[in-house]
């Protein structure tokens, strides 16, 4: 195949995650804050069910936005902190169904945007925000000195600029992603807690911006789980949420609570011992690290993890295993580079030959397998921008190619079948048109306008049966 051209956006698009939001340099500057304040509590009217999430409320202002919600199973009837959950595909009740248990334990209100998804520009996700906070805070007692933003993924990246922007926002939670694109870490009004899986392609990233703001005083903290790009499992995002409450406490926002402190400090101390026993001082140093963050200034039992710290860095094994994590990672970011020279070549031996390599070393459980369901990932996003743009530039032939490559190296993403089906759709062949719509449903995709809308399968008619597609798709 000949050597393809793509314009430079496509390019460098990958070392950003899949659901870039357009226009952001625009309206984005470092270290900037709307001249927005808490809204005028007003009566409250609503009575909504506790512990029980809501799929959908609709805002009062302005009926096209809606929320799910998730109330404490002990009620509302005090002022509650709040986080605003942001998903990349707009399913605002997912994080809260699987972070339900954190709010009854931390007594938070979990709040999500069903608006709120990749592709939006921030005019779109301002809208969304201040449709969102207003309708929320009038009908809900909301602890207005306590309010949070989450997001995975390009909902991380909508998470961090909410609190860029906004001062109300005292606490960021990016899980998968980072900072909008085109800036930097700051000294940032709010704390800062950074989430990856350890397969996750944006980890590097993440970690990129943790050093970053070692150099500031913004209050921050990362947190590795094993997994890959996808929500954080409940054991990480509780030590998140431990981080809210005890940011609150040293802003004395909330009380001192001893109790509190020393059961993360159990927690923690468990943790350690649990990475020397497996002989993984990195580990180890990183929990004494996160732990420092967390307690320096609120408790003196704060020098154990500052001795422990001190104490690991010195041993020769810590040593040793952090310079061989620091050649991983060089080799990482060599490998990607490499695959930049050959999405131009085109060579289809080379591809198949690189992906299956990836898809058997990726399987070991140790930092090189980790590695290599990055550099998975890392393609898989690759291939899903050159397939968009040459898809939107009707370049067919050339879009197959990239095409089949997405399928292959990310057989389990719903979009990597939709663009199949659009492709086999615009040669006519109903068939596998349908075929792939419906792989696409089974792994997940379930944007229904979009397919309703989409000029090629409207083409087909009745060929394909959209409605009975549309009916098979997750809810």
């Amino acid at each position: 195949m000949k050597a393809i051209q793509f314009t430079k956006p496509a390019i460098f698009l990958f070392y950003a995650v899949a659901c870039i939001n357009k226009n952001h340099s625009e309206t984005i500057k470092d270290n900037t804050t709307k001249d927005t304040v808490v809204a005028a509590k007003t009566v409250i009217s609503d009575t909504f069910e506790a512990g029980k999430v809501i799929p959908a409320v609709f805002c009062r202002a302005n009926t096209t936005q809606s929320y799910a919600l998730y109330i404490p199973a002990k009620g509302n009837n005090e002022a509650m902190p709040v986080i605003y959950f942001f998903d990349p595909h707009g399913a605002g009740s997912f994080p809260l169904q699987k972070y339900k248990a954190l709010a009854d334990l931390y007594g938070f209100i979990l709040i999500g945007s069903n608006n709120s998804k990749n592709g939006n520009d921030w005019s779109t996700l301002e809208s969304t925000w201040s449709a969102l906070f207003d309708d929320s805070q009038k009908r809900l007692k909301i602890n207005d000195s306590r309010i949070y933003t989450c997001g995975f993924s390009g909902g991380a990246k909508v998470a961090s600029y909410m609190g860029m922007n906004h001062p109300e926002v005292k606490g960021v939670i990016a899980n998968g992603a980072g900072l909008p694109d085109m800036t930097h870490a700051g000294n940032f009004h709010f704390s800062f807690t950074a989430i990856a899986g350890e397969g996750d392609m944006n980890m590097t990233d993440l970690v990129a911006i943790n050093s970053s703001l070692d150099k500031t005083p913004t209050r921050h903290r990362i947190l590795v789980f094993d997994g890959k790009h996808e929500w954080a499992p409940e054991n990480t995002m509780s030590i998140a949420f431990t981080g809210l409450q005890l940011d609150a406490m040293l802003e004395k926002q909330i009380p001192l609570d001893e109790a509190f402190i020393s059961h993360y400090i159990a927690g923690s101390k468990r943790r350690i011992d649990a990475h020397l026993k497996t002989n993984n001082y990195p580990e180890a140093e990183s929990e004494c690290r996160l732990s420092i963050n967390l307690l320096d200034g609120l408790t003196g039992n704060v020098n154990w993890f500052k001795e422990k710290d001190a104490s690991l860095k010195n041993s020769p094994v810590y040593q040793k295993q952090w310079q061989a994590k620091q050649n991983l990672l060089a080799a990482e970011q060599n490998t990607k580079e490499l695959y930049m020279q050959q999405f131009q070549q085109g060579d289809v031996n080379y591809w198949v030959k690189t992906i299956t390599n990836l898809q058997a070393k990726a399987k070991a459980s140790t930092a090189e397998g980790a590695m290599n369901q990055r550099l998975l990932a890392y393609l898989s996003l690759a291939f899903y921008s050159i397939s968009n743009q040459l898809i939107t530039g009707h370049r067919d032939k050339e879009a197959q190619h990239f095409v089949d490559l997405y399928k292959m190296v990310d057989a389990t993403n719903s979009e990597a079948w939709y663009f199949s089906a659009i492709l086999n759709a615009r040669n006519n062949n109903a068939n596998a048109t349908r075929d792939d719509l419906l792989k696409a449903a089974a792994n997940g995709f379930k944007d229904k306008d979009r397919m309703m809308q989409q000029p090629e399968f409207l083409n087909l008619g009745t060929q394909i049966n959209l409605v009975e597609i549309e009916s098979l798709m997750e809810k």
